[in-house]
């Protein structure tokens, strides 16, 4: 009897928690890498926020074709590719919007072997590139003359392969090349030089989030959720160091010192609200024309809906939540 009355206990505090989990929404976010801006989501996920919300988040790695695709499909519910978002909108008026901006600086920088420490020093040289249709590469073609650089005859591009990078800057196959926080510290650490950091250059988003107008149209109350949770995410990151570093070393498998350098470095490039102004709009799709070489500019409604972001953060600074 004992045994039986423990068992109906249990069940009694287990049963509303079961039904919770029943009703949560699966929300699914398409991510191509496990970048450091990234960290919002299982920081959020952690914390409850998100189940707070009455949403499951599902993270998931997905190529960026594909997850455009599923995107579209309504298979997935938000993708961290926005600027790739931003390219099928221009290319094709596919119908999707980014809705979240992570930070307001860009995380790209141009990393030289020794003796290489100046734009100047790229004439006549070779610089590694993950793609020539790259945003980089733009940015890169708009401040090379500046510098006195020709960036289409000064300058052999080469393209290069995933998980070669560093071994092609230090065999001397190339002479510097663009990268991303993950390639930036180890290139540092092999004695290589940093010749410039982009966000210091230009002015444009990263870490952009995109939805299609289907689900922002069909279930506004659950997108108003998710951004309120990330939101969260996102104030936790920028005021809580330990929580952020410890979540991204979980989230990435990388080395705590790795996280916090990382940390340092970036925190002062996250957005307070998650949106960035029509500047830095322009300026982004500005780069996505090129990218996507139509001649016509994309109208910024077009592109961008930053309501939700904007209303989840009035929300909670009226109810003056902090993490």
């Amino acid at each position: 009897m004992r045994i039986v009355a423990a068992v109906l206990y249990s069940s009694i505090w287990l049963f509303p928690a079961m039904v919770r989990a029943q009703n949560l929404e699966p929300i699914h976010v398409a991510l191509t890498t496990r970048s450091f801006q990234y960290v919002i989501f299982p920081l959020a996920q952690e914390r409850g926020y998100l189940k707070e919300e009455g949403i499951d988040l599902r993270i998931v790695m997905m190529q960026t074709t594909p997850g455009l695709q599923a995107l579209v499909s309504g298979q997935i519910q938000f993708s961290g590719a926005g600027s790739s978002a931003l390219v099928a909108i221009a290319k094709g008026n596919a119908p999707l919007k980014t809705v979240l901006a992570v930070n307001d600086k860009v995380h790209q920088w141009m990393v030289g072997r020794p003796g290489v420490t100046t734009i100047k020093d790229l004439k006549g040289k070779k610089l590694g590139v993950t793609g020539l249709a790259s945003a980089a590469v733009f940015m890169f073609r708009q401040l090379a003359p500046k510098q006195g650089v020709d960036p289409n005859k000064d300058i052999t591009y080469i393209t290069m392969p995933t998980g070669n990078r560093l071994a092609m800057l230090q065999s001397g196959v190339i002479d510097a090349m663009i990268v991303g926080n993950e390639d930036r510290y180890p290139a540092l650490d092999q004695g290589n030089k940093e010749i410039l950091y982009f966000g210091n250059e230009v002015k444009n988003s990263w870490g952009t989030v995109a939805t299609s107008d289907r689900f922002l149209k069909e279930q506004p109350k659950l997108a108003a959720g998710f951004m309120r949770a990330t939101l969260k995410g996102l104030r936790v990151l920028r005021r809580d160091k330990e929580a952020a570093v410890a979540s991204f070393t979980r989230f990435t498998k990388q080395p705590r010192s790795i996280a916090a350098r990382m940390y340092d470095d970036l925190i002062n490039t996250f957005t307070a609200n998650g949106a960035v102004d029509e500047e830095i709009q322009r300026n982004d799709l500005a780069i996505i024309q090129q990218i996507a070489d139509v001649k016509e500019p994309v109208p910024l409604s077009r592109a961008y809906d930053f309501s939700l972001a904007l209303e989840a953060d009035q929300q909670l600074t009226r109810a003056n939540w902090r993490p």
